[in-house]
């Protein structure tokens, strides 16, 4: 069992902080293996970013993602780039607010996610990549929701636990009725 998954977007929507938190909580939170690779361009914000996680039973020869099982998305731009990268029977979950053009893709199972407007409606814009995580775990299944918040909860900044809990579990509630429909 290898999984690979990218998240893609733009610096400052805390794209790296998603692969950080999925590969603590499948390594340390799940006994699973994992490994987390980065990669952002020369802007600190703005620019464009992607995280890889790639989460094995078994020990983990490649480090880096080649044909995504799942991508979340959260930029035009990145949709763009990593879109047709995703395996066949592969799963892409986007926010449909900040991707307004998408392509005809097959063989894929797109979800739609309005992480950012959940995340403002919660009052805070920055936990969009939260609410992605929680619609993550109800989606793809891949790791167990309590050991993604768990992780959630060491990787974040002290004092901002409950909304980011509260965040996780707005996705993950969003997600689970993606999955009904």
């Amino acid at each position: 069992m290898r999984k690979e998954i990218r998240f893609a977007g733009f610096g400052g929507q805390g794209i790296i902080k998603s692969g950080i938190i999925t590969a603590a909580a499948a390594a340390i939170h799940s006994g699973k293996n994992a490994v987390q690779t980065q990669s952002y361009g020369p802007e600190s914000r703005g620019g464009a970013c992607k995280s890889e996680v790639v989460i094995s039973e078994e020990d983990i020869d490649f480090p880096k993602v080649t044909e995504p099982d799942v991508l979340v998305v959260m930029s035009q731009h990145a949709y763009n780039e990593y879109a047709e990268d995703v395996k066949a029977g592969g799963v892409i979950i986007m926010d449909p607010d900040m991707i307004p053009h998408e392509k005809e893709l097959k063989n894929v199972k797109v979800y739609r996610l309005p992480a950012t407007k959940i995340a403002e409606e919660l009052g805070r814009k920055i936990v969009a990549n939260i609410v992605m995580l929680g619609a993550f775990a109800a989606i793809t299944g891949l790791l167990d929701k309590n050991a993604l918040k768990e992780s959630i909860k060491v990787n974040i900044p002290k004092g901002t636990e409950e909304l980011n809990l509260t965040a996780f579990e707005k996705g993950y509630e969003y997600g689970k009725n993606l999955l009904k429909n």
